[in-house]
């Protein structure tokens, strides 16, 4: 395939995109005994508050599917503190487990005092408290689910995170605007980083969560960019005729990965972000593409179409050793390893259609989580148990997740048009 091709089936794949609104969180499939909690209204002698404290608590511990919140209806009682707690009460609706709080007037704001009960057990497995402004409600809200959640399982919550993604929208000449958004992990608040009239491809999260890489068109060829969330300064990383595209951090934030066609064929590079020095990391005729990082920085999963179709390979960093991944099926793209570096999740055809499917990297067993239409782009929750990735729902491009062992399935559809190429950001605190 000729770059040129290469390049025309990219901006292709970004002209269906259309305005994205707020996304909003569809359950379309849980555990099968996930485990009874009840979040009871937080208690708050003040006028109304902008955000509902208890029902993102929920919702969050929802979405995980490891627990079915109790609907407040049928709560037999409103406690808010462990002297109001009647464990019969509880049992009675079956709930394993309680959360229960009150938000009081603080001098910055507002504090939120929280408990954690066990039902069975009549003991209270955990306190804490949240303090700030009454705008960062949500987020003292997410802080409280993650606390919640690795207490009952042992794994670190993911409720505080964002997602990075790509949309656009139709003006009324007809022309495209593409939109460079963030948003919660749950799909509010979101907001955009940037607009313009050229595509924007495969954006990124650094490790620190303080900038992002990306590709965008704005100079009528494909450059990498790089912008600083905090200081709002932007760079431009390369500027090489042909292909310039993506990006991918290294572990600990130094270097990109990313893929020029400067020298011929598309190839892997590294750049060393202080520096920009090039590595050049493979040397082949066939394209190679969508480069990723394994935890310990040393290798690299890789696209390629060097066996004829699209496949996974691995390319140790010091020696160039090139090592073939993916066997099961005749197309594979698009990887990301997990964390513990145990497994990679990519887009795998089956039957003719595209899903998202988990290789055991000890093992080369491959698992297929999905099983929606053209699933693609998929990114890793920082705790490992998610993953976000687009895919289409009712004829429009949404972003959808499903966790690492496929029993747990939800939507993010956008009220007002399609979204693309989602990234989840690491771990905020």
């Amino acid at each position: 395939m000729s770059v040129r091709k290469l390049l025309l089936l990219i901006v292709i794949g970004c002209l269906p995109l259309i305005a994205a609104a707020e996304l909003t969180i569809e359950i379309t499939q849980g555990r099968d005994n996930p485990s009874a909690i009840a979040v009871v209204p937080f208690a708050w002698a003040g006028s109304a508050l902008p955000e509902d404290v208890a029902a993102i608590v929920s919702a969050d511990l929802q979405r995980s599917g490891q627990f079915a919140p109790v609907d407040r209806s049928d709560m037999l009682g409103r406690p808010h503190e462990e002297k109001e707690v009647f464990y019969r009460d509880w049992r009675a609706l079956d709930v394993e487990y309680l959360v229960v709080g009150r938000i009081l007037a603080h001098e910055s704001g507002v504090v939120i005092r929280y408990e954690l009960f066990d039902v069975f057990k009549q003991t209270r497995l955990m306190h804490g408290e949240e303090v700030g402004g009454v705008s960062a409600l949500r987020d003292m809200a997410h802080r409280i689910s993650d606390r919640v959640y690795e207490k009952l399982t042992g794994i670190r919550g993911a409720f505080s995170t964002r997602l990075l993604y790509v949309s656009a929208v139709r003006s009324g000449n007809n022309a495209m605007r593409y939109r460079l958004m963030i948003s919660d992990a749950d799909g509010a608040r979101e907001r955009m980083l940037r607009e313009q009239s050229q595509p924007i491809l495969t954006p990124s999260w650094s490790p620190d969560a303080k900038k992002v890489a990306y590709v965008s068109f704005e100079t009528t060829r494909p450059a990498i960019f790089m912008e600083n969330l905090v200081t709002g300064e932007r760079t431009q990383l390369t500027n090489f005729k042909g292909l310039n595209g993506a990006p991918a951090w290294s572990p600990d934030g130094r270097r990109l990965a990313l893929v020029l066609s400067k020298d011929g064929s598309p190839d892997i590079y590294t750049m060393d972000i202080a520096s920009r020095q090039l590595t050049r990391v493979t040397d082949h005729y066939a394209i190679d593409t969508e480069p990723a990082w394994l935890p310990d920085g040393k290798s690299l999963v890789f696209t390629s179409d060097r066996g004829g179709k699209p496949q996974l390979y691995q390319v140790t960093l010091a020696s160039g050793y090139v090592e073939r991944l993916t066997y099961d099926g005749d197309y594979n793209a698009r990887a990301r390893v997990l964390r513990d570096g145990s497994g990679m999740i990519f887009v795998h055809r089956s039957n003719g259609e595209f899903h998202i499917a988990l290789q055991n990297l000890r093992t080369g067993v491959v698992e297929v989580l999905t099983r929606t239409r053209l699933d693609e782009s998929p990114s890793i929750a920082p705790n490992g148990t998610m993953v976000i990735y687009a895919t289409l729902h009712q004829n429009k491009g949404v972003l959808a997740a499903v966790s690492v062992d496929g029993g747990v399935k939800y939507l993010l559809p956008s009220g007002s048009g399609d979204v693309r190429e989602p990234d989840w950001s690491p771990f905020l605190h």
